[in-house]
């Protein structure tokens, strides 16, 4: 190594997610970081923490300089849960995750017919409590199938079976629903921008849809799914009763989203559905630290095909790669071939499991691991002679 190499003047951004199971989005950063001044010491390194919606999207804008807020909501299954969202401003980060995610469930419990995302809802009116005018909506890792019906709920709707009851919590209940009565929707939302941030963008039924693509994921049977998906087309077919955009709404990309939150954010909330790393990039303020880098490190804990399809590595590589500067990726596990790797706009990315196989080991030991995966790619990346 030479003395003008180790002293690089090159300007590195992070901007990775989370290592789910192992490391925050904001530890990530922290790790890397550490390994490439192992090898460069003067080296000026920003980093952007990001996320695609789903879990440690609060996080992610906590990171970027959002102010933590926490309250009490209800979990999916009717419990009380600690939740957070993110506010800066009157611009306010909701991750559905907090209130309804699976990770409110116990250990192998699993409740697709009956968990709801009343606790979404609530988490969405604390914010615009606090405030709040334009309110991103990040979604995924729900424990949910309800279409939204719970969020709704908690902000002012009634959904009603034949006896005039309302509707049991969950996406099964559905099934019941007669008639829809929305006009007590919280009035703030109107006045309300609400970005629905998704990385999915499925309908809300059918084969493609929330409960035949993502309910297995939550416990449901072949038999539930089928019961879900019936429930929720009449979920659909009561809502477009009572207002003209349901219909299209159903079929339109992101409606199956979270177990259909989607829908309901759509027609409930009018919100606008968007890529959710999109959204999140722009929230976080990563365009203007793009301006700032010469090379670019994102990563998330598995690469792999799903990465293709809207998640966060392959939305930073596409917008670093459009302003002409180098992506490279670290991971936990790494199963796409380098072409397409190339085909995301990242070229090249460096495995945990390369360096330690085992994977229980690896997860345990993720921070020293990626520590070493940053201090190769520097040698390989910022070592370059001038």
């Amino acid at each position: 190594m030479s003395d003008a190499a180790s002293q690089s003047t090159a300007r590195v951004l992070i901007a990775a997610d989370k290592f789910k199971g192992s490391l925050t989005a904001a530890e990530v950063a922290v790790h890397v970081e550490a390994g490439l001044r192992r090898v460069v010491a003067s080296l000026t390194v920003e980093s952007v923490p990001v996320a695609d919606g789903g879990d440690g999207t609060v996080d992610a804008a906590v990171a970027a300089g959002f102010e933590r807020r926490e309250v009490r909501v209800t979990g999916p299954l009717g419990e009380t849960v600690r939740a957070a969202y993110a506010l800066r401003g009157d611009t306010a980060v909701v991750e559905m995750a907090e209130a309804s995610g699976l990770r409110h469930l116990p250990p192998g419990v699993f409740a697709p017919l009956a968990a709801t995302t009343y606790g979404t809802g609530e988490l969405l009116r604390a914010a615009l409590d606090a405030g709040a005018r334009t309110i991103v909506l990040g979604v995924g890792g729900s424990a949910t199938n309800d279409g939204g019906a719970g969020m709704l709920s908690a902000l002012g709707a009634r959904l009603l079976d034949g006896d005039g009851v309302p509707v049991a919590p969950g996406g099964g209940p559905l099934a019941t629903l007669a008639t829809a009565d929305l006009t007590d929707l919280d009035a703030r939302l109107a006045k309300t921008e609400i970005v629905l941030a998704s990385d999915v963008d499925n309908p809300l039924l059918g084969p493609t849809g929330a409960a035949t693509v993502y309910g297995p994921q939550k416990g449901a049977s072949p038999e539930d799914v089928a019961l879900l998906d019936v429930a929720l087309g009449r979920y659909a077919e009561v809502l477009a009763e009572v207002t003209p955009v349901a219909t299209a709404a159903a079929r339109a990309p992101g409606a199956g989203a979270a177990g259909g939150i989607g829908f309901g954010a759509l027609v409930g909330l009018g919100a606008t559905f968007r890529a959710g790393i999109d959204v999140l990039l722009e929230v976080l303020g990563f365009e203007e630290a793009l301006g700032r880098a010469d090379l670019v490190i994102t990563g998330e804990g598995s690469l792999d095909e799903q990465t293709l399809h809207g998640k966060a590595p392959v939305g930073v590589a596409q917008a670093a790669r459009a302003r002409g500067l180098e992506v490279v990726a670290v991971c936990g596990r790494l199963s796409l071939p380098p072409a397409a790797l190339g085909a995301a706009g990242i070229r090249r990315a460096y495995a945990l499991t390369a360096i330690e196989p085992d994977p229980e080991r690896c997860m345990a030991e993720a921070g020293p691991l990626l520590e070493r995966a940053a201090a190769a790619l520097a040698h390989d990346f910022l070592l370059r002679a001038p």
